[in-house]
């Protein structure tokens, strides 16, 4: 088809990647009706960008850069005068990561951090990839994880023994 996707074509991508994309959106979006309708315009503009996809990691990256981006697009609109808090990430009915309570302890980290271990640790993506990812200077990428893996590890300690 000429300048659109085929239906077979795009159910083909939401299945290989709505998992994925939503929880980014949720974890920058933080409540479930955001990140729905974040999840749902990613997969519109897949829908109307023909263009292939290099091979399977160009596709994933244009998902996980298509859905970043589309979440900072909507949390810097004027309308948005309030987010539910992080609490509401307790109620979440996504699948999340089979380690559950380090997977708390990181959503509780900034979002620079959160983003940096979860495209690591969770989506097999080198530094390299990440930084790419999320536009940034492998350095920088390379020092976030640091200083978040040192954050884990403050609060494990705290949490373990309760004290630093």
């Amino acid at each position: 088809m000429d300048g659109i996707r085929s239906r077979e074509e795009v159910a083909s991508l939401y299945r290989r990647h709505i998992k994925m994309v939503y929880q980014i959106c949720m974890m920058l979006m933080k409540n479930r009706p955001d990140a729905e309708d974040a999840a749902q315009n990613v997969f519109r503009k897949v829908m109307e960008d023909p263009k292939p996809f290099h091979d399977p990691e160009h596709e994933k990256a244009w998902f996980i850069v298509t859905a970043r981006n589309e979440c900072k697009n909507q949390l810097k609109h004027w309308w948005r005068t309030k987010r539910v808090g992080e609490e509401a990430l307790e109620h979440l009915t996504w699948e999340r990561p089979e380690d559950g309570e380090l997977w708390e302890y990181i959503l509780s980290l900034p979002e620079k951090y959160r983003m940096v271990l979860y495209l690591h640790y969770y989506q097999g993506y080198s530094t390299l990839e990440t930084a790419e990812i999320l536009g940034k200077n492998p350095s920088t990428v390379r020092t976030w994880l640091v200083q978040a893996r040192w954050r884990l590890k403050d609060i494990l300690e705290v949490n373990e023994y309760g004290q630093p």
